[in-house]
């Protein structure tokens, strides 16, 4: 990094965690804890000034080709930035046609083009990427219930990201491999780390703290005329491998499609070509079924097709145990308590919240293979296969 990239995060790690860790504070001892307007105003104006103050030397200084690692770590740090002044309601794309931080956007914008990202922080700068320094990763507060979220959810995306790789060293050996059995029992094994982690978080998680402390730093924000959306916990590609492999979700559901292209832009380029590389790929059900009326009564059927309905399972228990336990008790349950001009704005996806619960309550069941009629599952196709396995 050049002076100028090195100051500006010297100051996202120390003196902007510290300012945000102050608001919050104060926010929280409110009655009205979503009211942030009129709380903090200086604190709001410095963590504004000083920041402005970084951006406009970034931005004369312009592109110094030092690499997509640090043009990456920069972009993260201008969208902690912008999250934290759409947090502390110094912007709103309710209220406005444009960002009125038009350097900042620039700034953005440049950066975006260059790395091939939307313009602003992703889910992998305070995750998967997130690089500490003396034991400590870059956050917008010091509170406990942050570093428990990004803790868990990083655990939970890297045990997604091992099942993902597992499944993909499946397909060149095929699905009649002694081996293939293997990767699929340790395939199930990071779905249930996956498991444990999500349970730790619900455990250990405090839900107000969450609610108000954490989650309105997700919140869409403008950069330049454009909203984006908030970061989502499942903007990296390994789940969606998950899903497409298994055979549980296919690229070419209008809906699934629809879900994989709005996600494209958060995620890394490697996760980009990734997913790309997937998508491309005949699922191991559909491998598994075109063997079925031929090998059913094979021994390595009838163990690597169990041990691939396993995997399936699992993988549906994750995501049930996402919806029905950490969205309903960390944003819909209190979400009831507020008003309904703050209601409009509490999803970091942009739509009102029952749209999002109806939309994740879709995906919900397509990884769980439900027996739906008015959406596309492999439930047929994952009966057929236990069938088999069964005879």
């Amino acid at each position: 990094m050049n002076s100028n990239s090195e100051a500006f995060e010297r100051w996202i790690r120390t003196a902007f965690v510290e300012m945000n860790t102050e608001l919050e504070e104060l926010y929280f001892k409110q009655s009205h804890r979503e009211q942030v307007e009129g709380v903090g105003d200086a604190i709001k104006a410095q963590i504004r000034d000083e920041g402005h103050d970084f951006v406009v030397r970034l931005l004369a200084e312009g592109n110094t080709d030092e690499g997509f690692d640090n043009a990456f770590d920069l972009l993260g740090d201008l969208g902690l930035y912008l999250g934290a002044l759409r947090r502390h309601e110094l912007t709103n794309p309710a209220r406005e046609e444009k960002s009125p931080f038009p350097e900042a956007s620039a700034l953005g914008l440049h950066i975006a083009a260059s790395v091939g990202m939307a313009p602003r922080f992703a889910t992998a700068h305070l995750a998967t990427r997130n690089g500490a320094v003396n034991g400590r990763q870059k956050s917008f507060t010091t509170l406990k219930d942050e570093f428990l979220f990004l803790d868990y959810n990083t655990r939970g995306i890297f045990a997604f990201m091992r099942c993902a790789d597992l499944l993909m060293r499946v397909l060149p050996l095929g699905v009649s491999h002694p081996v293939t059995e293997t990767l699929l029992n340790d395939a199930a094994n990071a779905l249930r780390d996956v498991i444990k982690y999500n349970d730790a978080l619900f455990r250990e998680l405090d839900t107000d703290r969450f609610f108000y402390s954490v989650r309105p730093y997700y919140k869409p924000y403008r950069v330049g005329r454009h909203e984006y959306r908030g970061a989502n916990a499942g903007d990296f590609s390994g789940i969606n491998e998950i899903d497409m492999l298994l055979g549980l979700c296919q690229a070419n559901d209008p809906y699934y499609a629809q879900l994989l292209v709005d996600k494209m832009l958060f995620m890394t380029p490697e996760d980009q070509a990734s997913l790309r590389d997937c998508m491309r790929r005949r699922s191991l059900l559909a491998q598994f079924l075109d063997t079925a009326p031929t090998a059913s009564k094979e021994p390595w059927f009838k163990r690597n097709a169990a041990a691939f309905l396993e995997v399936c399972e699992l993988h549906g228990k994750t995501a049930a145990q996402h919806h029905n336990q950490l969205v309903k008790s960390f944003i819909e349950k209190p979400s009831s308590a507020l008003e309904a001009d703050k209601l409009a704005q509490v999803t970091a996806s942009g739509p009102p919240l029952q749209v999002l619960m109806r939309a994740l309550e879709i995906l919900r069941d397509m990884r769980l293979a439900a027996d739906r009629d008015d959406i596309r599952t492999s439930h047929k196709e994952i009966e057929a296969l236990k069938g088999y396995v069964a005879a």
